[in-house]
């Protein structure tokens, strides 16, 4: 098959368009044909060395959906031909409430989804949304699993709750505002490009304001009146900024940390306010499920930013990392 494979770190420039061995499929496995891929941070941190795990030579990539090609002995529940989309986090464990040690994402170190075919567990493939095109499907698992759980099984978010999402335009931060806005939320995000922030308001955000200028915190205070809930991805000094929007008792929910470590962090800032700062990755089966339940109920596309093929994908990964888009990047998988 074709694939785009990582045989040593470094830039884009390592991911090597090749023939590899297609997948066979072990006794509780599938082999999925696919049809369309998508990016995510992780994959260029991978790339970098920057992530935990990782195990060279590899094919990377988290996102996919396509059509089950084979199945092991002991699946008996999924058909040849049956359109899926993968949920990527492998081997969460019995806890819903945190995964286990076994717990590991698709692509790298595991082969992942850049290439014609891709094996994985018969647990993790589920149907695919017949309302999806090939590249929303593509493009909604990582992005909606992180988006759902952080929002509802860690954010407990409830209608007529505001909420800010900081640094809109990546893949889950737009499936965040727009599940937010589902659930009949008041949604404010901060960006530091005036079109990212009306294209949010034409995806139903309340308001925004551009954080290049010096004045945002105080002007979004003024715009949402406090936040019920935060969706942080970012890390550093705008987590800081975070807890000065906090209205008393509120949550802030974190799964990333772009801007690095969190400095001079004042605790009785929290602790006065009585805020619950709460951790989120990834997500459980059950959360996996009730995503798709939820996006199908309210007829929620991840929004597209570009599609490269396949054999592009270094130049897809350079254009992620300029940090333009707004929404996910596709690859085009080759089906001969």
């Amino acid at each position: 098959m074709k694939a785009v494979i990582l045989r040593e770190l470094g830039g884009p420039e390592k991911l090597l368009y090749e023939n590899v061995p297609d997948p066979v499929a072990e006794r509780d496995e599938v082999v999925v044909k696919l049809v369309a891929a998508a990016l995510n941070r992780r994959d260029a941190y991978a790339r970098q060395g920057l992530y935990p795990g990782v195990r060279l030579p590899a094919i990377p990539g988290s996102d996919g959906a396509g059509t089950i090609e084979t199945v092991g002995s002991t699946v008996k529940n999924l058909d040849i031909g049956e359109s899926v989309v993968i949920n990527p986090a492998l081997n969460w464990g019995p806890n819903p409430r945190f995964y286990g040690a076994q717990f590991n994402i698709l692509g790298i170190p595991s082969n992942g989804t850049y290439a014609q075919f891709v094996k994985v567990p018969a647990t993790n493939v589920y149907t695919k949304p017949p309302y999806l095109t090939w590249d929303e499907a593509a493009a909604l698992p990582l992005a909606g699993l992180t988006a759902y759980r952080a929002l509802f099984t860690r954010g407990a978010l409830q209608a007529e709750e505001t909420v800010i999402i900081p640094g809109i335009g990546g893949g889950v931060a737009t499936i965040l505002l727009q599940m937010a806005v589902a659930a009949n939320a008041r949604v404010f995000v901060t960006s530091s490009s005036d079109e990212k922030l009306a294209r949010a308001a034409k995806l139903g955000a309340a308001g925004g304001v551009n954080y290049r200028d010096s004045e945002w915190v105080k002007k979004l205070r003024s715009l949402c009146g406090g936040a019920d809930l935060s969706i942080d991805s970012i890390g550093g000094s705008v987590f800081n900024d975070l807890i000065t929007l906090a209205n008393p008792g509120s949550r802030i929910v974190g799964f990333g940390a772009t801007a690095g470590p969190v400095n001079n962090l004042v605790m009785p800032r929290l602790f006065f306010k009585q805020l619950d700062v709460r951790g989120s990755t990834m997500g459980s089966p059950n959360d996996f499920k009730e995503m798709l339940a939820f996006c199908t109920a309210h007829q929620i596309r991840p929004i597209i930013d570009q599609h490269f093929a396949l054999k592009a994908a270094g130049s897809a990964q350079t254009a992620m990392e300029e940090g333009v888009q707004f929404g996910k990047i596709v690859l085009d998988i080759p089906q001969s």
